[in-house]
């Protein structure tokens, strides 16, 4: 019971689903730690649901951040699209399996998949060891380039994060 508790609050916060828990619970305590023991790159793009995205020339390539993978826990598993298939602005592309929870990875942006990582596919655990580095996702072309700049910069998104801790 406490870790379906722990995993639907969890979950909540990260606005993703869980497998582990149908039933919507109160949460039994709230998360509270230091946010500064995450890493927020400048340089990149990131979605309220925790994707960053970098983009470089005409890819860009789309990960989650240190701060998804620090509340998912240990990644056992990930579940990638097909290149060449498409993605749309905050769709599902994929699903990344923890020790705690089973969560969608939504797309910060609409395009075609270029790129998947496939190490991630032997190991997982590069989401967590390096999630800006070896434990990016897929690299898309963007169809509309416009979806990359509504993105937040880094302080925003450390801001929305901080101020997601405090509820």
């Amino acid at each position: 019971m406490a870790l379906r508790m722990w995993t639907s609050s969890t979950a909540n916060a990260l606005r993703v689903s869980s497998n582990a828990s149908r039933t919507s619970f109160p949460p039994a305590f709230s998360l509270s730690r230091c946010f500064s023991t995450v890493a927020v790159l400048e340089g990149l793009k990131y979605a309220s649901s925790h994707e960053w995205v970098k983009h470089e020339g005409s890819v860009a390539t789309v990960g989650i951040t240190d701060h998804a993978q620090d509340h998912l826990g240990e990644v056992v598993f990930v579940d990638l699209p097909e290149t060449g298939s498409s993605v749309s602005h905050g769709s599902s592309f994929g699903a990344v399996e923890s020790v705690k929870a089973t969560s969608d990875i939504n797309s910060p942006i609409s395009g075609e998949i270029v790129e998947v990582n496939t190490k991630l596919t032997e190991t997982p655990g590069l989401i967590n060891s390096s999630p800006y580095e070896d434990g990016w996702m897929i690299k898309v072309k963007p169809s509309s380039p416009s979806e990359i700049e509504s993105l937040m910069e880094a302080k925003e998104y450390t801001k929305f994060c901080e101020e997601e801790e405090s509820h």
